[in-house]
């Protein structure tokens, strides 16, 4: 049987870790869709306020089945 997949751009945060930052991302993105197949991180960043690191970003591809 043959699938078809659908891959999303999302950005997680978190004031700790990159690793986090991920894990929210693809969390939040389970709670509304289905068959989540893959994600891959495929930049890093950081948001910076007065000199200080104050939240990690992690860019995540996500894929899932596509559904009709």
């Amino acid at each position: 049987m043959e699938s078809v997949y659908k891959v999303i751009e999302l950005i997680g945060t978190s004031p700790d870790s990159w690793e986090e930052a991920a894990k929210n991302a693809v969390e939040t993105a389970g709670k509304s869709l289905k068959d989540l197949r893959i994600a891959e991180v495929v930049e890093f960043d950081m948001k910076v306020e007065d000199g200080k690191v104050v939240a990690y970003r992690a860019k995540v591809k996500v894929s899932f089945k596509y559904q009709d």
